[in-house]
């Protein structure tokens, strides 16, 4: 769900405005959509997600600056905040962009615009003034999560996502920012390290109304660390037990928040409808890990993992190979590790990416350094593909290992039909053996299941 455009929709007076989301993946003919409500339109807003995503929102932006050359169009989201400046500078039809948490400013851009006023005093953004001038105001201070907790579900059609789902699964925000280094992550960047939430008597009576009123099944929380607070935690999960709140939920959590919870809280957890955690080890090799400034140890991982067995609770292990400076140690400590934990429950996966440098980051402060060129230009990042690609940093004789070795860990160990055992015993011995010539069973299986592809 368009999470973000909700937020800052619900923020404003819905006496004296119409907020109107518009998501290319649901829609059908988005642009037809938007020319529908272009005319009254106060302004137009887009969210940006730096990479593949950008191409789309340049059309739109374009196609509707086409239509009314008039119209303030704001571009907010991840790219905008690590670029704040050379987005204006490089697309024209862009009049303002926002930086980090947007409620807030979107509030009071709006009333900026409806008084036809520059925003010289909103913080947290950049725009270009009357004389051409790109101009970029004092960041704002992150806003306390309760005020913005009564987020307007009807401003979509939550029916249409329960069925392109496949689920009754309403997506849900509770905290913004976080609190830790991972030299990988662009949110050091745009947070400096905060963290804010919504206070757990607000939250778990939001629940309640939202379950009520749209009979979820499941509760998918996008929080970027849902599990910074223990106590926050576990007062959630007893008060969502003590109104019997019939869903069940998933969330992220870091190793070392659940090893300082004790098996009781997990319980609690698993109680008031824990089903999956997704929990982030970046590297088998404690080494890579100190080097990514994870902060967290192997044995924090196990300990995890140990106690979601005990539960039946799925987990979601994600790693990354191919950063600069990755010994062929680091490697095999993370095949070793991907595969012992693959195996330890038929709900755990190991999904493994390739390190691709994302802008705002400290290990892509120092490729750059060394010679790396990132996109340029907002159009040139919006030929830059995340998704499936690989750095330099991976040989073609690695990337071919991997491909394999996810494709037999993830057949190997994941609750298999019956016409499928003989091969998955088959996957468990190549993955014991690290043997995955002749990939006859690969070969197989994608015959029949067509792979997703991923913008």
């Amino acid at each position: 769900m368009p999470l973000a455009l909700l937020a800052i929709g619900s923020v404003l007076d819905s006496q004296k405005y119409e907020v109107i989301i518009i998501d290319g993946r649901i829609d059908e003919n988005p642009m037809k959509t938007i020319q529908t409500h272009l005319a009254d339109a106060i302004c137009f807003g887009v969210t940006a997600l730096t990479g593949r995503p950008i191409k789309d929102a340049l059309k739109v932006t374009q196609e509707v600056k086409k239509i009314r050359q008039d119209i303030p169009v704001i571009w907010g989201g991840w790219h905008t905040s690590l670029f704040p400046e050379q987005t204006l500078k490089d697309e024209i039809n862009i009049d303002i962009t926002v930086q980090g948490q947007g409620e807030d400013t979107f509030k009071e851009l709006v009333e900026t615009i409806v008084k036809h006023e520059e925003p010289a005093t909103v913080k947290g953004i950049c725009y270009r003034n009357k004389e051409g001038k790109i101009v970029k105001n004092p960041p704002r201070v992150i806003s306390k999560m309760d005020a913005f907790a009564d987020i307007n579900y009807d401003l979509i059609d939550v029916e249409k996502y329960f069925e392109k789902k496949g689920r009754r699964q309403l997506d849900y925000i509770s905290s913004t920012g976080c609190f830790f280094r991972c030299s990988f992550c662009a949110d050091p960047f745009v947070y400096k390290r905060k963290w804010t939430a919504i206070s757990p008597d607000v939250m778990v009576n939001k629940l309640e109304e939202l379950y009520n009123k749209y009979k979820f099944t499941d509760l998918n929380l996008q929080d970027e660390t849902y599990f910074t607070y223990r106590d926050r935690v576990i007062e959630i999960a007893e008060k969502m037990i003590e109104k019997k709140l019939n869903f069940t939920w998933a969330a992220t959590m870091r190793a070392d928040q659940g090893s300082r919870m004790s098996l009781e809280d997990f319980k609690i957890c698993a109680d008031s409808g824990l089903r999956r955690l997704l929990i982030g080890v970046e590297s088998g090799s404690q080494e890579m890990m100190d080097w990514l400034k994870k902060d967290i140890k192997i044995e924090q991982v196990y300990m995890c993992a140990e106690r979601c067995r005990e539960l039946g609770i799925a987990v979601q292990f994600p790693f990354i190979v191919g950063f600069p400076e990755e010994s062929d140690r680091s490697v095999e400590e993370t095949v070793r590790v991907a595969l012992e934990l693959n195996s330890m429950h038929p709900d755990f996966r190991t999904p493994i990416f390739y390190f691709k440098p994302y802008p705002g980051t400290t290990i892509t402060d120092n490729v750059i350094k060394n010679g790396y060129k990132l996109p340029e230009t907002v159009h040139e990042w919006s030929d830059f593909d995340f998704v499936g690609s690989i750095g330099p940093w991976v040989s073609e004789k690695k990337y071919d290992f991997f491909e394999k070795f996810k494709f037999y860990l993830k057949f190997a160990y994941s609750n298999q039909r019956n016409i499928y055992k003989p091969l998955q015993l088959l996957a468990r011995i190549r993955c014991k053996y690290k043997f995955f010539h002749i990939p006859v069973e690969k070969k197989i299986v994608d015959a029949f299941f067509k792979k997703q592809q991923l913008a």
